[in-house]
Order: structure tokens, then sequence, then C-alpha cells
């Protein structure tokens, strides 16, 4: 309590609220800041912070799972304790409710996570089971955040951490170079595939390319045989023409006065001429006239 129970005006600061006990029995009525009456010597007076503030617990020891003994020279916790929860807070734990929930809390909890979990994870859950007991029993108690800050470690175990961190460095190093290798072969993968997409299509084009003038070949060579089919039909048409023309012309001249010449011409080219009674008879044999007008008749259709 404060040494205010003999003046009658009183002054609640900013950031404060005023609480009030009378015979030692804490009063329901919280006045907010500003100039406030009581009475002298029955009532007393006590500030009672409701913005935020930083609690600091010093030199903690603590033990590991490890068996390493380890010490916190100073732990930081930001709460703030909430104005409708000022009388209910007093009323459990007094003025100093702070001592049983963040001072001895952190001694305690800090024993707790050390036995149990490794130094890196007790700045992790310390928040988280302050604020835990403090909504439980304390609701009015908000925990905004824990600071812990770097314990003081023997020599040989900090020379083992660092060897972690050395080793967790080059891991983390070797994975980023893993990373950067992978990229750099995916890109390689993606250039020869263009690369590949390219030259097939390159070979396509000069595939049809080809096919294109072997067909053109082609249809040239086409036109080429149906113009020599053509250059011979007309040849050969031409030629059964003369042919049929000379057989109607050879027809037009198998008649009686042209054979009867054609014969006379065959005596008269006989290089043998016989003379006497028998001469007549020969050259008028009406038989041997047939036959020869007959030879004659069939060389011309063979002709034809």
């Amino acid at each position: 309590m404060t040494n205010s129970s003999l003046s009658i005006l009183h002054q609640v600061p900013e950031g404060h609220v005023g609480a009030y006990w009378r015979g030692g029995a804490l009063l329901e009525t919280i006045t907010n800041p500003g100039f406030h009456l009581k009475m002298p010597f029955i009532t007393q007076f006590q500030p009672i912070q409701v913005t935020l503030q930083t609690d600091q617990v010093k030199d903690i020891p603590c033990g590991t799972k490890g068996g390493v003994m380890i010490n916190f020279e100073k732990i930081e916790v930001v709460n703030r304790l909430h104005k409708d929860s000022v009388y209910e807070t007093l009323l459990n734990y007094g003025v100093q409710y702070d001592n049983p929930w963040i001072y001895d809390k952190i001694h305690h909890e800090i024993n707790q996570f050390c036995s149990a979990h490794t130094l890196q994870q007790i700045d992790e859950k310390m928040k988280d089971a302050l604020q835990g007991d403090c909504t439980r029993y304390a609701p009015g108690i908000e925990i905004m955040s824990v600071r812990i800050t770097k314990p003081t470690i023997p020599t040989s175990i900090k020379r083992n951490f660092e060897q972690m961190e050395e080793e967790r460095t080059k891991v983390l190093i070797a994975v980023e170079k893993q990373k950067v290798a992978e990229k750099e072969a995916e890109t390689q993968k993606k250039i020869a595939l263009t690369e590949a997409e390219k030259n097939a299509q390159v070979s396509k084009i000069l595939m049809e390319q080809k096919l294109r003038e072997k067909d053109s070949a082609k249809m040239q060579q086409e036109i080429e045989n149906q113009m020599y089919m053509a250059h011979e039909k007309s040849l050969t048409d031409a030629n059964f023409y003369r042919v049929m023309k000379e057989a109607e012309a050879n027809k037009l001249k198998l008649t009686p006065e042209y054979l009867e010449l054609k014969f006379i011409e065959a005596i008269a080219n006989n290089s043998k001429i016989f003379f006497g009674d028998e001469v007549p008879n020969m050259v008028f044999d009406q038989r041997l006239l047939g036959n020869f007008l007959h030879d004659v008749a069939r060389k011309g259709k063979l002709e034809v």
C-alpha cells in the first residue's frame, strides 16, 4: 500500500486505474485516471497499471535434457492487465499479481522445459505456456510476447553448438547448390527439348520438300510417258493408214488388163525365147495364164 492514506485528494495517473482498500478489504470501486477524493486514515489507495508493461526475470538457472547446466541472464515478458479484470485479479492475487503468474511462473516453466526439451525449443514454447495458465487461472492477464536472451553456456557446449551451426550451414549450402544444379539441369533439359523439336521440324520440312520433289519428278515422267505414247500411237496410226491406202491402191490395180500387162512384161523380161510350132500354144495356153493370174492375185493379197 502507498503512504497516501493520510490524504483526502489523490491522483490516478494515465495508463492506470485506482484500486481502494478499506480496513484491509479490497473495495469494488475502480477509478479512472484523474483526481479523486477518499476518506483519510480509513481508505488506502493504489494505482494499478492497465497498459502494456514489461517484467524482467533475471538469472534463471536451467538444466537441459542433455544434462547441461545453463543460465538465462534475462527473460522479458510483455503483458497487460485488462481494466475490466482489475478487481478480480487483485482480489485473488493481490497487487503483486505478476509474481506468481510471471516471475515465479518463468522460473517454473524454464525448468520444466529445460528438463524435457532441447535448448532450441525453449523460446518457442514459453509464451504459449505462460498464456495458457493465465487464461485458465488469471484471465485478466494477457501475455503479449516473451523475449528470452541467449543463455550462458559452458565453453565446451558452446563449441559443440557452433560446430552444429557450422554443419547446419554446410547442409544449407549443399541444399542450395543442389537446387541450383537441379535448376541448371532443368534448364539444359528444356534447351535440349527445344533443340530437338527444332531439328524435328527442320527434318519434317526437308522430308516434305523431298516428297514434293519426287512427286514433281513422277508427274513429269508421267507426262513424258504420255507424250511418248501419244507420239508412238500417232506414228502407228500413220503407218496403218499408209498400209491401208497402199492395200486399197493395190486392190484397184488387180484388173484383167493390168494383170495381162504384167504377164506380157514377165514374158518379155525372160532371157530365153523359143521359136516353133508350139510357141503360140505356149503363149496362149489358158491353163498357164490362169496359174500366172492366180499367183499375181495371191501376192497382192499377201502384200495387203
